[in-house]
Formats: structure tokens, sequence, C-alpha cells
């Protein structure tokens, strides 16, 4: 390129550039620009005819502009900053922006910029390249790969890394919230999984507009939200205000639904691990699902140690399932007319390498809620059947063995085609088995369990409602269910002889279940008085101590052999 000099002319430069500039250059399906740099400006002295198609702007439109008209009002874009600094190096440089067209369309603009000396004059050439669909197309990938599908929310990943960059810029305190819609299973079965997908959009949707830094689908229904505070003493108020968002029903198409919240959380010092004040909210929501009604639960250390203790709880079951220390301990259920025994309950117990022989209190919940339970399930009620098995093999009255389940089982588990091959593989008759279930599977009364209760009836074993009358049964569900038995809660028989209340009470349970036709066994039982009551008022059978402690299998059977006349009459 010929010399120019320093005093010439912008139109004189422009002129000698246009001739000198190879014909080929017009022709390029690239925009090319040539702009001469005056300080904080950068007026265009040259522009090819694909730089006019490009941007909308005919060569006379844009001659003696700075190339900025094209950002718009964005203005603010990051390589917007990293060019002009670029530029006062006279260095090269390669960026993408967002331009804007002379019509207003937007366009995503692959900028190569190098620099030029001609004369002693520092001059720009710059290459345009449309990349509008490419870009697009990173952008999407770059939104799923950063956002949950179903809420248009942070997905989990992203939003711990966003968190942790946010928490360390922000000078103050933070709020890191957590929340679960409560029974969301039981959404999903009674709506439909697209019902239920509807519920979780409108849950972000309205979490975005509760003014969170970041919201996040964490979880199949867990969010997570971070609010940037002055004063943490204001983080109280804001869960409250995101608590009352999501307090109206929610109206989708297709259903009308009130929907339960739980929520923890808990407030990151100025500077801290985002990553660790999260997993505190974390801990908070733990704490408060197990008991939703008392609102927002804000992180407690009491509640930590209680993480590490579920933790250490859970790694010592898992072992203690793999070396096979579960086992059950025995304790008799007897006529209560005649004192003969009739059948047992078989009792969780836990042989702890250190602790000893454990009951199932200390274990159960967490073994439960972890779904460890459910890999003792099968083993637990073949070792029962094989020991009906054997202590029924030359008995004229055999005894009904029962075993407890929990709801976990039925829902988690076909436990109808779990018992059939308990069944085929110990040879036991069905009616030597019971099955015992809590009252709070009556909250249950899907047609999925119900389906359960019926093949698990089909097969010949009965079911037991254990803790009667302590929590949700009612005459209908009785009914309703395939029932067989009921088990009368020992703190209606421990108060049998304190008032006349309580003896109405287990008479008016007596009379129900007789006329229903199921059997009936009162817990608890561990006086003289007490079985003498019972059976006058016409309960069939009972259990407690006054009849034995729970025991190993062996001294169980020690104890049947030596059985006679228990009442010592």
């Amino acid at each position: 390129m010929p010399k120019v000099l320093g005093n010439d002319m912008a139109t004189e430069t422009n002129q000698l550039l246009r001739s000198t500039l190879p014909t080929l250059v017009e022709e390029f399906s690239d925009g090319v620009a040539v702009a001469r740099v005056l300080g904080e400006n950068a007026p265009l002295l040259y522009v090819n005819k694909a730089f006019e198609r490009l941007t909308g702007y005919e060569r006379h439109e844009a001659l003696g502009k700075d190339c900025r008209y094209l950002q718009g009002n964005e203005r603010d874009q990051p390589e917007i900053a990293l060019m002009s600094t670029a530029i006062k190096a006279a260095e090269a440089i390669d960026v993408t922006l967002r331009n804007h067209r002379k019509d207003g369309s937007v366009f995503w603009n692959s900028l190569s910029l190098r620099p030029i000396s001609v004369g002693g004059e520092l001059l720009y050439v710059g290459i345009l390249r449309d990349v509008t669909t490419i870009r697009q197309t990173e952008i999407a990938l770059e939104r799923a790969a950063n956002f949950d599908g179903p809420t248009g929310c942070l997905n989990r990943q992203s939003f711990l890394v966003a968190a942790e960059r946010r928490a360390a810029m922000h000078p103050g305190p933070v709020l890191f919230l957590k929340l679960d819609v409560i029974g969301f299973h039981d959404i999903n079965a009674g709506y439909g999984f697209d019902i239920g997908d509807s519920l979780l959009l409108e849950t972000g949707r309205r979490l975005r507009e509760t003014g969170a830094a970041l919201v996040a689908r964490v979880g199949a229904n867990e969010f997570a939200l971070t609010f940037e505070l002055q004063d943490e003493s204001n983080a109280p108020a804001i869960v409250e205000r995101v608590s009352a968002t999501l307090s109206q029903d929610f109206v989708v198409p297709g259903a009308n639904a009130s929907l339960r919240f739980a929520f923890g959380f808990a407030v990151g010092d100025p500077g801290s691990s985002a990553v660790s004040a999260i997993r505190n909210a974390g801990t908070a929501l733990h704490a408060a699902k197990s008991d939703p009604l008392n609102g927002p639960r804000r992180f407690q250390r009491a509640d930590e140690e209680e993480a590490r203790r579920r933790v250490q709880m859970t790694r010592e079951l898992r072992a203690a399932i793999n070396n096979d220390e579960f086992t059950h301990h025995f304790q008799p259920q007897i006529d209560l007319a005649t004192g003969e025994w009739v059948g047992a309950e078989a009792l969780l117990r836990w042989n702890h390498s250190l602790f000893g022989s454990q009951p199932p209190g200390r274990f159960i919940d967490a073994a439960e809620k972890t779904g460890l339970l459910l890999d003792f399930t099968e083993r637990g009620l073949i070792a029962v059947a094989s020991f009906a098995q054997r202590v029924n093999a030359h008995r004229v009255r055999p005894l009904r063995f029962s075993v407890n389940v929990s709801v976990t089982e039925f829902l988690h588990r076909d436990i109808a085609e779990i018992l059939s091959r308990v069944l085929q593989r110990t040879g036991v008759e069905p009616s030597w088995l019971t099955l015992e279930i809590t009252e709070s599977m009556f909250l249950n009364e899907t047609s999925s369990v119900l389906e359960a209760f019926r093949r698990v009836r089909d097969l010949g074993i009965g079911l037991s409602v254990d803790d009667f009358g302590t929590g949700y049964s009612n005459f209908r569900l009785l009914e309703k269910f395939p029932i067989t038995e009921i088990k009368i809660d020992r703190s209606f028989v421990g108060e049998l002889t304190a008032g006349p209340a309580k003896m109405v009470i287990v008479r008016a349970m007596i009379d129900l279940a007789r006329a229903l036709g199921l059997s009936v066994v009162a817990e608890g039982v561990e006086t003289e008085a007490q079985r003498a009551l019972l059976s006058g008022i016409g309960c069939p059978f009972g259990q407690g101590f006054l009849f034995g402690a729970p025991v190993d299998r062996g001294r169980f059977e020690a104890s049947l052999g030596a059985q006679s006349d228990p009442f010592g009459s």
C-alpha cells in the first residue's frame, strides 16, 4: 500500500485505499472494513460490498463512523473492553460480538482485527463474518448444559459454580435457601407426570420472581435460591416472602393444586464458601422435612451433628447387611383363654459388633430412609419363614409368625413377588405367615397399594394392622383393605385398669374386629389383671412380657418345648 502523508485528508486516504486494494476484496464473502485510529475513536475509511450486505448500511452511511454504532445499546459486552485494550496496544484480537443491522435485527459477528501502519498512521483492518447460526447453536448447547429443561432454572452444577463465583464477589452475607415439594410422588401418581412437570414449571417461575440472585432446580422436586444481603437480619423475612409466594394455589392446565413446601436455609459470611453454606441449607431442609408444619428451618449445628450420625449409621448398616449381622428375636402370642401359644412376632435385631444386640428403634428409621431396609427384606422373610417351617414341622396346632414390614416395601418393591419366592424356597405354609403394617399405610390409599395388599392375601398370607388406634385408621379403610387382624396398641392395654374409658374403647375395637371378621391381638400385656380383663371382654389373643420377652430362636424353641400351664393354675 502506498505511503500516505500524515496530514492528508481522510477523503484522500480513502481514495488511495480504494485504488490500491485488490478488486478481489470487493468480492469477498466476508465483510472487510478499514478504520483509522484517532484517539478513542476509529472512523471507518473503507468497507466492501459484503459489509453492506451484512450490516444493511450502504457504504456512504458507514464511512466516517466509528464501528461502535453497530453495537447499538449493548456496549456492556465484555469483548468491547478487550478490543479497546488491544487497539491501544496496537495488537491483533479476535472476538465475537452481538451487532445490530440497520433494520434493528441482531446478528452475531465474528470479528478479526489486525493493525497495520500506513505512512506512520495506525490503521486497523477488520474481517466480519456472520456466525449467528453457529452462535445460536452454541448458546442452545450451553443452555442445555447449564439449565434445567422442565423449569428453565439453573441446573445443580451450574448453580454451584455461579453461587461460588457470586459469593466471592459480594461484599455482604449471602442467604442460601433450599426447598422441597412435600409429597410430590403422590402428585405425580394422582395427577400424572405431565401435570407434575407443569407444577414444577410454575414453581420455578414464581421463584424467579422473588428477586433471588440465582434460582436452580437441584433435585427431582427440590429447588435452591441465593439472595445477596446487606444485613444478615433480613434473611428470615426473605424466606417468609418466598414461602408466601408459593402459598397460593397452583392453577395449571388440568389441575388446581395446593402444594406444601419444606424450607431450610443458611446464611454464608462474606467471602465464605458457598458450597459449605448450600450444604448447611440442605441439612436444615432435611430437618424441616421431618416436621414441615413447623415452617422454615434455619441451619443449626445440631442438624450437622445429626447429619454426621446418619452418614455413619448408613455406612454401618451397609456393612451390617454385607456381614449378615441382622437376626430376629421372637415374642410369643397367647390364647388369652387357654394360655396356649398360638404364634409369635418376629422382631428384627442388629447384632452390632461393638454395642451388641440393638432393637429396631435404634436403626430402622435410618434403614428405611436410605433404602437399605429393602436390601434386607427378602433375606429376613426367608429367615422367618424357614424358622416357622422348622417349628411347625411336628405341631398339631401350628404357630403363626408375624413380620413387620414398612410402607417402603409396598411402594418400592413387588412385595407379593418377593413373598412368592419366599414360599417356594422355604416350603412354608402361607397361613403360617402374617405381615404387620402400621396405620400410616392407610395414607397411601392408591390403587397400586390396594392391589399389592390383595395379591398378598391371594397368596394366603395374613395382614395385620400394628399399633391399632393410634394413627390414621378409620372404619371405611378397615373394610376396604383386605386386613385379617388388628393389634391393639399397648397404650390402651396399659391403662385398662386405670378407668372405664379405656375399657370402653378397647371393647369397641374388639367388637368392630369381630363384626368385620378380623382376629385381635392385644399388645403389651404385662399383668394378670390385664389378661383377665382382656379375656373377659372377648379379646382372643395377647402378647407381652407376662407371657415372655423377645428371645433368640434357640431360647424360643426351648421355651416352646417346655410350655405347660403358663397361668400357673
